[in-house]
């Protein structure tokens, strides 16, 4: 699955903050793999600050890439952000190290009902970071009689003007929620009747886009797309044409995890990390500058009544309750890559 490219002014600055700390030799040095621009600048150098450390962040721009890396043998990593799914992927090929509850204090705060969803419950090998819906957004101005809904992928009057994201998981889940089915469904009856629906879609939009949706939204080059609610809100803080919603069907709701692999030369390091990370207060500021919500029921009344109020962000128990994390697929990854395919090539 991939993943959202941020803006470069946050980018820029923990950038920057990586680099000022590459001359201090004398401090130890975590080095996390995750997604472009997932940590708040400050909360980069407060870390370094207060453990006389120097952070080295490297990224990836999908969970396939990453494990595709690991497994290829890639090592000098001490903390991971994949999403929940690919850390079933990770535990089966036995690259994540258990963690050390006795190190991690904070993990008392994270969100209970969060938690009963959650691929990993127990926190065995990760914990729960950020998490996000997948939402369509459109322009108020040019998309007439609007509803929250998968119908609006058909819509005629918005033909060309629409984007779906190019992946696999997020388009055939999409077009299974839809109709009524689990988002990871397995079925084979249920995986055609959502390729037939995906390749209706396919009709009406201008292309499959993972990386530009946000600025083609935000110049209005598209109407209407599916995206990521952290990608979406970015925009829609600057233009206030644009709205953003979990479909009333529901959307994958899925959550990327801080975990430790087994080659890890800094795991107490890393350990501090996630004990960070998670408490409340550091939690909060964090959430609010990457855009993003932390299922972390003690930073949550830290955060404005705007944050909270985000229906994208923090959606009504009802809506809620439809949504899905993106599930490991197992042996039915050949069933869901060979429908994709068929997506792919339809005309």
């Amino acid at each position: 699955m991939k993943r959202r490219d941020f803006l470069t002014t946050t980018s820029a600055a923990l950038a920057a903050t990586t680099l000022s700390g590459c001359s201090k030799a004398d401090q130890p040095v975590l080095r996390i793999y995750t997604w472009a621009d997932y940590l708040a600048p400050e909360i980069a150098k407060r870390f370094e600050k207060e453990n006389g450390c120097t952070l080295q962040i490297d990224t990836f721009d999908s969970n396939e890439a990453m494990y595709s890396k690991l497994t290829a043998g890639a090592s000098g990593y001490d903390l991971l952000t994949p999403t929940s799914y690919m850390v079933k992927a990770l535990v089966r090929e036995q690259l994540l190290q258990p963690l050390d509850h006795a190190k991690l204090p904070n993990l008392k705060h994270l969100d209970a009902d969060y938690l009963k969803r959650a691929l990993d419950p127990k926190m065995t090998h990760s914990v729960p970071y950020m998490m996000s819906a997948t939402c369509l957004g459109w322009l108020g101005s040019k998309v007439g009689n609007p509803v929250a809904s998968y119908s609006m992928l058909d819509r005629a009057d918005l033909k060309g003007r629409v984007t779906l994201l190019d992946d696999m998981r997020e388009v055939l889940g999409a077009a299974l929620l839809s109709l009524g089915f689990p988002l990871n469904s397995k079925d084979p009856a249920e995986l055609a009747k959502a390729r037939d629906v995906s390749i209706r879609w396919k009709k009406n939009i201008a292309k499959f886009e993972s990386e530009q949706y946000k600025s083609g939204l935000a110049s209005g080059e598209f109407h209407l797309v599916q995206g990521y609610a952290g990608d979406l809100l970015q925009v829609a803080g600057e233009n206030e044409d644009i709205v953003v919603k979990i479909p009333r069907e529901g959307a994958a709701f899925s959550c990327d995890d801080l975990c430790i692999p087994v080659k890890s030369t800094q795991a107490a390091l890393a350990h501090k990390f996630i004990n960070f990370v998670t408490d409340p207060a550091n939690c909060a500021e964090n959430m609010v500058g990457i855009a993003f919500r932390a299922p972390n029921s003690g930073a949550y009344p830290l955060l404005s009544e705007d944050f909270r109020g985000n229906d994208a962000l923090f959606p009504s128990p009802e809506i809620f309750a439809k949504c899905e994390p993106i599930d490991d697929l197992g042996d039915a990854l050949a069933l869901w890559s060979k429908t994709w395919d068929e997506v792919k090539a339809a005309s």
